[in-house]
C-alpha cells in the first residue's frame, strides 16, 4: 500500500510537470503571437509618406489590434463610399433591390465622373463607386428602412438625419476606423444580423485581389465636406484560414493625395505580414 503510494505521489508530480510544461510553452506562443506584428513599421510607413492619418489592423482570431495613431482610431469621420459596403447590404436585405447585378438607374444627369453616367447593377456599380447609382439604392430602401437597418448593424453612430441619398457623404452618419474593422470582420464571418446569402453576394463584389494563399476585399472611400478631405480605405484579408480585417483613412489636403489610401494601406498589410 505504501508502494502504491508513492508510485502515486511521483506519478502526480509527473503530471503537474507536464502541466507546467505546457503552460509554459503557451505563454511563449503568446508573447510570439503578441510580437508578431511590429506596429512601429507602420508608423514609419506613415511618417515617411508625411500623412496624417491611422491604420487599424484587427486579428479577429486572436481579437488583437494593430493600431497606427490612436487617437484618431477612434474619432468618428464620415464614411462616404465605404458605406456602399452597408448600403448593399441593406438594398439586398430590405428587397429594395433583388441582386447585386440587377439594373438601377443613374438619372441621366451629367455626373462629376463619365464612368458614372450609365444605368449598372452594385456589382459594378461598387467597382466604379458609382455615387447616382447609390443614391437611387438609397431613395429606394427609404429613410425609415434605412434608419432601422443602420441602427440594426450599429454602424458608427447610426445617425442619417432626414435626407435619405446623402447622410453617408455628408453627415450625420459618421463611423472610426476601429469600429469600421469590427464592422468588417463580422461581415466577413458572416455574423451580421442578415441573411446569410446576402452578405455572401456582397463580399463577392468587394474581392478586389486573390493570390495562392490569401484574398483581399476593400473599399475606398472620400469625404470631400471636411477640410482637408479625408480619405479611407477599409476591408478584410482572408489568409490560410484567418480574417484580418483593417481601415485607414487619411488627410488628403490635395487631389493627388487619393492615390495614397491604398498604396499606405497596402505596404501597412505587407509590413504586418498580411499580405505579400
Amino acid at each position: 500500500m505504501q508502494y502504491l503510494g508513492t508510485v502515486s505521489i511521483l506519478q502526480t508530480g509527473d503530471i503537474m510537470k507536464k502541466i507546467v510544461s505546457v503552460i509554459l510553452l503557451c505563454c511563449i506562443f503568446d508573447l510570439c503571437a503578441a510580437g508578431m506584428f511590429d506596429q512601429s513599421a507602420v508608423d514609419d510607413i506613415f511618417a515617411e509618406a508625411g500623412v496624417n492619418g491611422t491604420f487599424v489592423l484587427f486579428d479577429l482570431s486572436a481579437n488583437r489590434f494593430v493600431i497606427h495613431n490612436k487617437e484618431r482610431a477612434e474619432s468618428r469621420f464620415i464614411p462616404a463610399s465605404t458605406f456602399k459596403i452597408p448600403n448593399s447590404l441593406i438594398g439586398l436585405s430590405s428587397g429594395a433591390i433583388e441582386s447585386v447585378d440587377a439594373i438601377l438607374p443613374y438619372g441621366g444627369k451629367p455626373q462629376f465622373l463619365k464612368s458614372w453616367e450609365k444605368d449598372m447593377g452594385l456589382r459594378d456599380a461598387i467597382r466604379i463607386s458609382n455615387v447616382p447609382v447609390y443614391q437611387e439604392l438609397a431613395r429606394r430602401i427609404g429613410i425609415k428602412r434605412m434608419a432601422e437597418y443602420v441602427t440594426l448593424l450599429n454602424y458608427g453612430n447610426t445617425q442619417i438625419g432626414d435626407t435619405v441619398d446623402m447622410f453617408w457623404l455628408r453627415g450625420p452618419l459618421e463611423i472610426s476606423a476601429i469600429e469600421q474593422t469590427r464592422f468588417l470582420a463580422k461581415l466577413a464571418m458572416g455574423e451580421l444580423p442578415l441573411p446569410t446569402d446576402v452578405q455572401s453576394s456582397v463580399r463577392d463584389i468587394v474581392k478586389t485581389d486573390q493570390e495562392e494563399d490569401w484574398t483581399l476585399y476593400a473599399k475606398t472611400g472620400w469625404a470631400s465636406s471636411y477640410e482637408p478631405a479625408i480619405g479611407w480605405w477599409v476591408g478584410w484579408v482572408e489568409k490560410n484560414g484567418r480574417i484580418f480585417s483593417f481601415a485607414l483613412n487619411m488627410d488628403m489636403p490635395d487631389v493627388g493625395d487619393v492615390k495614397k489610401r491604398k498604396s499606405l494601406g497596402k505596404a501597412s498589410l505587407k509590413v504586418l505580414g498580411v499580405i505579400d
